[in-house]
């Protein structure tokens, strides 16, 4: 895989870094509008960096505290065709999340399952109960019966 040229991994890494102390503030509007301009400079195709993985999952995160679960559910969405997006626990647990929000509960069942699968109980642990006791009620218990 190819790697983005320095300067402009760099000024990527810097524009998410104060994306995400503005989302630990709960700013999450700024936090968005400063990954979306490091987003600007991912270069064209974007699906094809691993930078674009990271930074989707930033975008749709903020999104997803901020309440924006349309925008939320777009970035973990494309994230899921970047490189190790798909199979990524988290990409799968928020996009599920967003899902649920949204009302589209075929998608968020698929999503939350990939995410429980992928990474176990554990994945819901710092999330409000409801995420993992709605796909609880969708999907037959684990064969030792301990979720």
């Amino acid at each position: 895989m190819e790697e983005l040229p320095h300067v402009v991994h760099e000024k990527i890494r810097t524009l998410s870094a104060e994306g995400d102390l503005l989302a630990q503030k709960q700013r999450f509007d700024e936090a968005v509008t400063r990954y979306n301009e490091a987003w600007k400079l991912v270069p064209e195709p974007k699906a094809n960096w691993q930078a674009s993985t990271w930074l989707l999952a930033a975008i749709g995160d903020a999104c997803f505290l901020g309440g924006y679960f349309k925008s939320g559910a777009d970035a973990f969405s494309f994230a899921l065709h970047c490189p190790e997006g798909l199979g990524n626990p988290f990409v799968h647990l928020r996009l599920g999340q967003c899902e649920f929000e949204r009302g589209n509960l075929p998608e968020a069942i698929e999503q939350l399952t990939r995410a429980y699968a992928l990474e176990g109980a554990d994945i819901f642990g710092q999330d409000d109960p409801k995420y993992f006791d709605f796909l609880k009620s969708k999907i037959s218990p684990p064969t030792s019966a301990v979720w």
